[in-house]
């Protein structure tokens, strides 16, 4: 089974030294968007036995619900409060409403998954292990259970990029063993592809493919935190670039559209593009230095970053940044420069200036900054042909107007519409 371009504005190609990418079938407007993605699983990013927000205010110890993976509201934190919507067998996983149990139930949370990560709650030798391996027991299970429930999601998994390699095959030679004697389940029997190799192969596809659904944002808050994990099907198409021309938007804590989910991902053009040019997502935060950057993409995802900014900055001394970089354009960009360069976007790529730092522009007009967001800006979506004048952050929610007025703060009134 395999995946073609979700929308007519984009296709799947295969871009040499890429591998598969998303490509403009047709030209793309600022603002634009260009994809809306739904999970096909989701896992929890937390330890295997987390504490209650109410025993501490970091936000590494917030609770979620276990299947939307909301903010639990106050009322719902406790598990000792009449009003905790707890799962009816296990009495430990949390759910903000009886929809979310109901459906969970019937999914996420089977009464496999159920008993499965009971026992491996019991398990002190797992849970002595650094918190990476705890959530690939989690993504473990939780696709296990997929292979169940939706066989035909579990194939489309099965078709994403992602090879075992050294690390993914040392985790599944750990955690296989303690699957496979959990408790009885006809999916997970050799005669149905269960075995070491497989399991190795499916963390493999997670390493490349999930998308991290962050903790909320906060401005006393330097480094967010994730609190679940998902595989986006579509979106894992979309290829690394670090000065993307597209972004990707959630709304985890709000009030999804009456055709949507809270955990759906809205794909959003920066700014425009001609038709052929390949869509790129920046997989971290825009703001990170050149040696985090490389150390990142090689470390979880098995490549070395040759792209033009990269070029640039791997000449910089180590303590330079690119917010350092950006202030000094700043002080030598006029108003016709600015314009100059933007229109660039659209008639040639964005990365071919020979500049000591090309890319200030970006920095600029593209990068959140409010305090400890480091999010990337992008204009809500256009009305008609008309382009808005109004840039969102992917990370706090912030608009602000291209004259840098702030509008609002926060994700919760921010419009969804085409």
């Amino acid at each position: 089974m395999s995946l073609s371009a979700p929308t007519s504005l984009l296709k799947v190609e295969e871009i040499e030294g890429r591998g598969r990418g998303m490509v403009a079938s047709q030209p793309l407007k600022a603002g634009q968007i260009v994809l809306k993605d739904s999970p096909i699983l989701l896992y929890s990013a937390l330890p295997l036995i987390t504490k209650s927000l109410s025993s501490s205010s970091s936000a590494s110890t917030s609770c979620f619900c276990d299947h939307c993976f909301r903010t639990l509201p106050p009322s719902l934190q406790g598990g000792s409060s009449s009003s905790t919507i707890l799962c009816p067998n296990c009495c430990y996983h949390r759910f903000c409403s009886s929809s979310c149990l109901s459906k969970a139930l019937n999914s996420s949370h089977s009464s496999w998954v159920c008993q499965a990560l009971s026992r491996l709650r019991a398990n002190s030798l797992l849970l002595e292990q650094p918190l990476e391996c705890q959530v690939q027991a989690n993504f473990l299970i939780a696709a296990y259970n997929l292979a169940n429930v939706s066989p035909s999601d579990f194939q489309i998994m099965l078709t994403l990029q992602g090879s075992p390699d050294d690390s993914t095959i040392g985790a599944a030679q750990f955690l296989h063993p303690l699957i496979s004697s959990l408790c009885s389940l006809a999916l997970i029997s050799p005669q149905n592809g269960f075995s070491l190799e497989h399991t190795a192969a499916l963390l493999a596809k997670d390493k490349l493919n999930a998308f991290g659904i962050m903790q909320p944002f906060s401005v006393d808050d330097d480094r967010r935190s994730v609190r679940a994990y998902g595989i986006y099907p579509y979106a894992s198409f979309f290829n690394h670039d670090c000065l993307p021309n597209a972004c990707r938007f959630d709304y985890v804590d709000a009030n999804p559209p009456d055709d949507g989910h809270n955990t759906d991902f809205i794909i959003r053009m920066i700014h425009d593009v001609p038709q052929g040019r390949e869509i790129c997502l920046s997989y971290f935060p825009v703001n990170e230095n050149y040696s985090s950057r490389q150390k990142r993409l090689i470390e979880d995802y098995g490549f070395t970053c040759n792209c033009d900014r990269c070029n640039v900055e791997s000449n910089w001394s180590d303590n330079e940044s690119v917010e350092d970089n950006a202030e000094d354009e700043e002080e030598v960009m006029d108003e016709d420069q600015c314009e100059t360069m933007e229109a660039s976007d659209t008639d040639n790529h964005p990365h071919e200036d020979n500049n000591d730092f090309p890319h200030a522009y970006f920095f600029l007009k593209y990068m959140c900054d409010r305090t400890n967001c480091w999010g990337t800006l992008a204009p809500l979506p256009p009305q008609g042909d008309t382009p808005s004048d109004v840039m969102e952050c992917n990370v706090c929610g912030k608009l602000k107007s291209d004259d840098t007025i702030d509008i609002d703060e926060g994700q919760d009134g921010v419009s969804m519409e085409d």
